[in-house]
């Protein structure tokens, strides 16, 4: 039996970090600085970024949103209640998409 939340942290945690990985880099942001907001090695970033973490599937608009504020909340240095909130928006996005909205909010 696999648990909703231990799906959501082998398949959409690393999606996450991946999508907002990119999307800190097109900011002007450095591997090592987007790596350092993250919580992840610099290593990790350069995987995200040249696909080979994070599965890079096609996402919906509605997600694709929720990375584009949860970034600009990392750059303005939100919040880490903030930040929590919007991953785990990102998360239910996600979960949606999969057919697999189990995890309660």
């Amino acid at each position: 039996m696999i648990f909703p939340c231990e799906k959501a942290v082998w398949y959409y945690l690393p999606q996450i970090r991946a999508d907002l990985a990119i999307e800190l880099v097109k900011t002007g942001m450095t591997q090592s600085q987007a790596a350092k907001k993250l919580g992840v090695t610099p290593a990790a970033v350069s995987q995200y970024i040249h696909k080979k973490r994070g599965m890079q599937s096609v996402k919906s608009r509605s997600y694709r949103k929720e990375i584009e504020l949860a970034v600009k909340k990392i750059c303005e240095e939100a919040s880490i209640d903030e930040l929590h909130h919007l991953v785990c928006n990102c998360c239910h996005l996600l979960q949606k998409e999969d057919g697999q909205n189990t995890c309660s909010k």
